[in-house]
């Protein structure tokens, strides 16, 4: 099996971005993790296993305030975020890339498709959270949480995950210049975006939004009855690393 090779790369302003690598053939697979999580999750060590077997490039990521990378959360943007994911695919990739994006991931995919739209050669979501700032204050803040975060900044938000998520109005102002779904997303290669229908944080019917949205007419919607948020149980990574195989060889075709 290939060897994983990891390190850091600073950004401009010296904020050293942490990944691991993989090399190998083409298409390249990059893992774009989600909001507050990191690269050494289920997910992502399941495709890391999944590449290193097939001998296919991989690149997998933590943005500035999330897992190994520097900077504070706080700090952080949807805008900063897919900055530091390009970069680092800039520098440590070569060639056309199948984006994997769980939750904020896959908006950031999407993003970075609408940016690079001749080199995603395929995009795979896994419960896709596009355009999330525009309804988290209404639809997930109290009165007296948006009160809050008009005054002073930030909030934080009780989370199921563990400790209280901080949400910035940097965050949901910067990211509301960043929304994905009111056009047509420029994708010419294949996507396919998992969804639980038992996710408790993003609705599955997000993921049909989404699939309206994408340019390719190659987009499949595959619907985990008993899934959730996370999608991480031995049979959710299993659908997983087989949708990724069967993209893989359409994306090459």
């Amino acid at each position: 099996m290939t060897h994983e090779e990891s390190g850091t790369l600073a950004r401009p302003d010296g904020v050293p971005l942490a990944w691991r690598r993989l090399r190998g053939r083409g298409p390249g697979v990059v893992f774009l993790g989600g909001f507050r999580s990191d690269m050494t999750g289920q997910k992502a060590e399941a495709l890391a296993a999944f590449c290193a077997a097939r001998g296919q490039a991989f690149l997998r990521l933590d943005y500035s305030g999330h897992g190994a990378s520097g900077g504070r959360f706080e700090d952080g943007t949807i805008g900063i975020w897919t900055d530091d994911a390009a970069l680092l695919i800039e520098r440590l990739t070569e060639g056309p890339q199948v984006l994997v994006g769980s939750s904020m991931g896959g908006w950031i995919a999407l993003l970075l498709a609408k940016r690079w739209p001749g080199r995603v050669a395929g995009l795979i979501g896994i419960a896709a959270a596009p355009d999330f700032t525009a309804e988290l204050p209404e639809r997930r803040m109290t009165p007296e949480q948006r009160a809050a975060l008009a005054r002073d900044g930030i909030v934080r938000l009780p989370s199921a995950y563990g400790d209280p998520t901080p949400v910035t109005r940097a965050l949901i102002e910067d990211g509301n210049r960043h929304l994905v779904l009111h056009a047509p997303i420029p994708l010419a290669g294949p996507a396919r975006l998992l969804h639980g229908q038992q996710d408790p944080d993003v609705d599955w019917r997000l993921s049909l939004r989404t699939a309206e949205a994408l340019a390719s007419p190659d987009v499949h919607v595959i619907l985990v009855k008993d899934g959730d948020h996370r999608l991480s149980r031995p049979q959710d990574l299993a659908l997983l690393t087989r949708t990724l195989d069967a993209l893989l060889s359409a994306a090459a075709c």
